[in-house]
């Protein structure tokens, strides 16, 4: 069986993954500024409160995992209320040494494992569009193994790791999807795989992307009516099946465009277009500019 979420992860191709230990004891507390890209914390030993702006205040404690697919603006802080320290999560990200919250020196109250990645695909806002913005699993004993292997890969900087680090992202991002309920997520595919009916459609869409698809035949695989399916297709994914269609045949020729490898006939031919001209008219009808356009203006960025 095709499998879409694993599709999606690949295409997202996570890179950089970036991990250090911070500590924390007395009363501390740290505010960080937009980050702008996903970062996950594991807690290892005691606990704190985390307020991610828009959110309510959280708890986290020993075994808890924490992805914030966006890493906007957050406090943590011990329990007892201090002044907030202000840091730039850029200057935070990637060091290697241990970061020290509160008193200096003294056994910490609480250790915890934070880090982040970046996407290197044409549209990492498909990972935010499938997950809510924060994702909170409490004792994943299998997170902790994913992430505790993280840190040693960090640490250790052996031959291999850069390749390593990219995999573990990949199996991160697939558990936490996996411990984020159908129902907690926002409308988009995480929320259709979690629909028995609907995820038969979208494995069929996912592993055939360039077949013409109709509603008619998709209501089929779903065995709803053309209406019944429409009308909770598009609830559930936050717009019509052929929208969504559409969606990820450009979210793919993108990538392809981006690779500069293939002419664009056949990937206008990949992705279900019959000639060039008819591609290029709904690429330009979705993105403001041509094929040609996009894959030149894609070439000179790197």
């Amino acid at each position: 069986m095709f499998d879409p979420l694993s599709e999606v992860v690949k295409f997202l191709q996570p890179q950089a993954l970036l991990a250090n230990i911070i500590s924390g004891r007395g009363d501390w507390a740290v505010r960080y500024s937009e980050f702008g890209l996903p970062s996950f914390c594991i807690m290892l030993e005691g606990s704190c409160l985390l307020t991610v702006d828009g959110y309510e205040p959280i708890t986290i404690s020993a075994g808890d995992f924490i992805l914030l697919p966006t890493t906007p603006g957050f406090t943590i802080s011990s329990f007892t209320p201090a002044p907030p320290v202000l840091l730039d999560p850029n200057a935070v990200a990637g060091r290697k040494d241990e970061l020290r919250y509160g008193e200096q020196s003294g056994a910490a109250d609480m250790r915890s494992l934070g880090g982040s990645f970046k996407f290197d695909c044409a549209n990492p806002d498909l990972l935010v569009g499938m997950l809510p913005g924060v994702i909170h699993v409490q004792g994943s004993s299998r997170l902790l193994q994913l992430v505790q292997l993280v840190a040693e890969e960090t640490a250790n900087d052996q031959p291999g790791s850069d390749y390593m680090l990219s995999r573990l992202a990949e199996i991160l991002l697939i558990e936490a999807m996996r411990a984020t309920t159908s129902d907690s997520a926002p409308p988009g595919l995480l929320r259709g795989l979690g629909d028995k009916r609907l995820a038969r459609a979208l494995q069929a869409i996912h592993a055939d992307v360039a077949h013409p698809w109709t509603v008619v035949q998709l209501a089929r695989l779903a065995a709803l009516s053309r209406s019944a399916f429409f009308q909770r297709f598009t609830s559930t994914l936050g717009m019509t099946p052929m929208d969504y269609v559409v969606s990820w045949r450009m979210e793919l020729a993108k990538a392809l465009l981006q690779q500069g490898d293939l002419p664009i006939a056949e990937i206008a031919h990949l992705v279900g277009y019959g000639s060039s001209s008819t591609f290029s008219v709904a690429f330009k009808k979705r993105l403001g500019q041509t094929p040609s356009q996009y894959a030149g203006a894609s070439i000179a960025a790197k």
